[in-house]
């Protein structure tokens, strides 16, 4: 299949860029994938939809404010740095901007949050392929411990602000999340209440949980040409005993999985791939790449957000439309043009989709 056939118009007036009020208040899409119907309700409606014996699996991976400032030690230019993955303790790939500044050797002194210059600095030690940097930490034992007080939350690009919110460090960040590593937030988590998660759970319906570390590239559009020449990133990921025994437990006993996120799905898939279709106890990295006409072997029902056009996440969504065939790409075009029409909010701070 073509990168082109996964592109859509949005106008801009629908790009989420505030969150709203209240998190379960968002609309919820929902589309039966037999029946081929569509229904607009909100997210606290999602309880009809749920069964008593259902398995609801979540991605519990905690954003870190991986956006960090700086200055240029010789020039006193200003550099923004972008967390992008761990090498080692203070040993990090990021996103600098301007790149073509930071040079290999250059000392990047970091600011506070109140852009008064802290005691840690950061040397570039190297250039890859993709203008990334590798660089070093000084002045502290471990950079991720410092991230508290010099970080902010790396919101997508696409969400503009005309001065840091404080409210975004708690907002962009799910009720549920644990386990630091992501520089961007599992959105279709962001809906959930603790009230709503408590609902749930009174109904019978169990919740577990995995842990998919969110990087860049999630969000990135796909710039090959086609869908098979496309290079999927690596994201780390934990699966423990407890959540693979539930979900074992309920495929056995035809119980359905219902994933909250592209990032759950996954997960649960990349295992069951390695595994012959059960789930282990394992931790590693996944580049899994699910697109049209992939069959899928865990995941029976979907919560998600509106995804960017030609991404990686609006592809998976539509092999999940209509699983084994090409005819989901079709199907969720349809569902968004409808979605549009019905003024639905898109993106990380917008409204949700269920897919039955």
């Amino acid at each position: 299949m073509r990168t082109a056939d996964f592109d859509y118009f949005l106008p801009p007036e629908l790009i989420a860029q505030m969150p709203v009020a209240e998190r379960d208040q968002s609309r919820l899409l929902v589309m039966d994938r037999k029946a081929h119907q569509l229904e607009h309700r909100h997210f606290f409606d999602l309880l009809a939809y749920l069964r008593a014996d259902d398995v609801i699996v979540l991605n519990n991976s905690r954003v870190i404010p991986a956006r960090l400032r700086g200055v240029n030690a010789k020039s006193g230019g200003l550099f923004e740095i972008l967390l992008v993955q761990e090498c080692g303790t203070n040993d990090w790939w990021v996103m600098l901007r301007p790149g073509k500044r930071a040079q290999i050797g250059t000392q990047i002194n970091l600011l506070n949050l109140d852009h008064n210059k802290s005691e840690i600095f950061a040397i570039v030690e190297e250039v890859n392929a993709e203008g990334h940097r590798r660089v070093r930490f000084h002045g502290t034992k471990n950079i991720f411990n410092e991230l508290e007080r010099l970080g902010e939350i790396p919101l997508p690009p696409y969400i503009e602000r005309s001065e840091r919110l404080d409210s975004d460090r708690e907002r962009y960040q799910t009720v549920y999340a644990q386990a630091a590593g992501s520089v961007a937030a599992p959105t279709a988590g962001l809906h959930f209440t603790p009230k709503l998660l408590e609902e749930i759970k009174k109904r019978g319906a169990e919740t577990h949980y995995v842990t998919l570390h969110v990087g860049l590239g999630t969000f990135a559009p796909v710039k090959a040409e086609t869908l098979s020449d496309h290079v999927m990133h690596e994201e780390r990921f934990e699966l423990s005993a407890e959540t693979a025994r539930a979900i074992n437990q309920a495929k056995s006993n035809r119980r359905r999985v219902v994933a909250v996120g592209t990032t759950a799905v996954r997960v649960l898939e990349s295992v069951a791939e390695k595994n012959s279709g059960t789930l282990v106890e394992c931790r590693g990295q996944t580049k899994i790449f699910i697109h049209p006409p992939y069959k899928f072997k865990i995941v029976d029902a979907l919560v998600t957000n509106f995804h960017l056009p030609c991404s990686t996440l609006l592809m998976l969504v539509s092999a999940f439309a209509s699983p084994g065939d090409t005819a989901g790409r079709e199907i969720i075009l349809t569902a968004y043009k409808k979605a549009i029409e019905e003024r639905y909010r898109f993106f990380s701070y917008g409204d949700a989709m269920l897919l039955t």
